[in-house]
């Protein structure tokens, strides 16, 4: 568990650097917003994926994007050192941690 932290907070601080509108401060900024992304996922996106059901299912799952974007502005509202420019700089770094967390899991797991 605390690889898939480390693993995720190196994907964070990765993607914060490579995206513009995203700033991040340091490394333990990216551990502390690994941490309540988590925290985020876990308690409040299966309220919202549950309460925005009907659309998901009439855009074929694509509204999640819109509330994986939601849970980084809430992230970013609520951590000091993390400022997302605006929502299409939350939508694109959603996706692309997305991808990078899932790269890093693979290479680490190949091991």
């Amino acid at each position: 568990m605390i690889l898939k932290m480390l693993i995720s907070a190196l994907a964070v601080y990765f993607t914060g650097w490579a995206l513009p509108g995203i700033e991040i401060d340091n490394y333990l900024t990216a551990m502390a917003i690994s941490i309540v992304l988590g925290l985020l996922n876990t308690f409040i996106k299966p309220i919202l994926i549950l309460l925005s059901a009907p659309i998901t299912i009439v855009t074929l799952g694509l509204f999640i994007l819109i509330i994986d974007a939601l849970m980084i502005e809430l992230a970013s509202s609520l951590l000091n050192g993390f400022i997302v420019n605006s929502f299409s700089w939350a939508m694109l770094f959603s996706i692309l941690l997305s991808i990078i967390t899932s790269l890093l899991e693979r290479l680490i797991a190949k091991d």
